[in-house]
């Protein structure tokens, strides 16, 4: 190779970076050596910057733009300089090309519920989750503060990091707001923004920014909402003597599919089958009145089923044989909380006058075996 050919080497270089990845937030140029060469052509695409270090240190930012790297006043160190060292520089330089477009669609989410004081509920927990998007907007504080010298910088490095920052704000904002659980749903849109900017004020030391904030679910423990469906199904029953009613027929429906019921879900079955006889048995909607029929008997009274609660789980129904035979057992004791049909709460089975005779009356212990 002649001299000729060579210098004409020292002053042709092009610097440009494209990326076909959706992840990489900086990407290194490299040259052998970390040698820019003088005269190089700079070529920044829209959405990227490019920082230039040289000797360790961030010189200059470059905007989107076609540049020429042969100005005096730039510290760029060429081979030409430094003829005393045979075109071999002692000063090397980096570019480090950043993308300043948009990561979407990044989720985030609560691992562990947050607790806050609900207005109409009183202590709670909720969760939450959604997506966000992030940028770069100061390249250089980026570089200094999160790449350092990495030479491909991907968003996987530091969501974590951000996901963190997220949830904290969020919980903060989420417990101090005020605002019923039942209506969060309705203001995701204004809480997203409120959280955008407070998440993008620390994010701004590492020179980042949040666009985008969304909030796709907030949810309730499952106890709760198991609870607040409830509560909605009695809203949409009205009036309560009704709802009290209908709840009494689904009780004597599952007694009478009970087996263990024995007599007692027949006689419940033949007791709604009268009824429902009594029913058919008037007028028609036309006003047609059936033939007369005897008078039939009155449906023979209707005995209570019970339902117990301990630590916290329901169980039954239970006849009241079945009830004795549980506080013989001891399974059943005077402060098991009992509920039927038409009472009014949960209640110690002491202070159910139908069931406190189960402990008062009670057979005299077995015979000693062998007598």
């Amino acid at each position: 190779m002649g001299i000729f050919d060579f210098l004409s080497g020292q002053f042709i270089d092009v610097i440009h970076w494209t990326d076909d990845r959706r992840d990489t937030m900086v990407w290194r140029f490299e040259r052998e050596g970390h040698e820019i060469k003088y005269g190089a052509k700079l070529t920044v695409r829209e959405g990227q910057a490019a920082v230039f270090v040289h000797e360790g240190q961030i010189a200059d930012v470059f905007t989107p733009g076609l540049y020429m790297l042969e100005t005096n006043n730039m510290p760029v160190m060429t081979t030409l300089q430094h003829w005393d060292h045979g075109f071999r520089s002692p000063f090397k330089s980096e570019i480090y090309f950043v993308n300043t477009t948009r990561f979407n669609d990044l989720k985030w989410g609560t691992k562990n519920p947050i607790m806050l004081r609900d207005p109409e509920f009183g202590p709670t927990r909720i969760r939450a989750f959604g997506t966000y998007s992030i940028r770069v907007i100061d390249p250089a504080r980026f570089m200094t503060e999160i790449v350092g010298t990495d030479g491909e910088f991907t968003m996987d490095e530091i969501s974590f990091q951000i996901r963190n920052i997220i949830v904290q704000e969020f919980s903060r904002m989420i417990a101090g707001s005020g605002i019923p659980v039942l209506d969060m749903a309705a203001n995701t849109r204004d809480l997203g923004k409120l959280i955008a900017a407070q998440v993008s004020k620390p994010l701004a030391d590492y020179g980042l920014e949040m666009p985008e904030f969304y909030i796709e679910n907030i949810s309730l423990p499952p106890a709760v909402e198991a609870a607040l469906d409830k509560r909605t199904s009695m809203g949409l029953a009205g009036d309560l003597g009704k709802f009290t009613q209908y709840s009494a027929a689904e009780a004597m429906t599952a007694a009478a599919a009970n087996p263990a019921g024995g007599g007692m879900a027949a006689g419940l079955g033949a007791g709604m089958g009268m009824a429902m006889a009594q029913q058919m048995a008037q007028p028609g909607p036309w006003g047609a009145a059936p033939a007369a029929a005897p008078a039939a008997p009155p449906p023979p009274p209707v005995e209570h089923v019970w339902h117990i609660a301990v630590d916290g789980q329901t169980s039954g129904p239970f006849s009241k044989a079945k009830m004795g035979r549980m506080a013989a057992e001891g399974s059943l004791t005077r402060d098991t909380y009992v509920w039927t049909a038409g009472q009014d709460g949960w209640k110690r089975a002491e202070d159910v006058r139908e069931l406190a005779q189960l402990f008062t009356i009670l057979p005299p212990p077995p015979p000693p075996p062998g007598t």
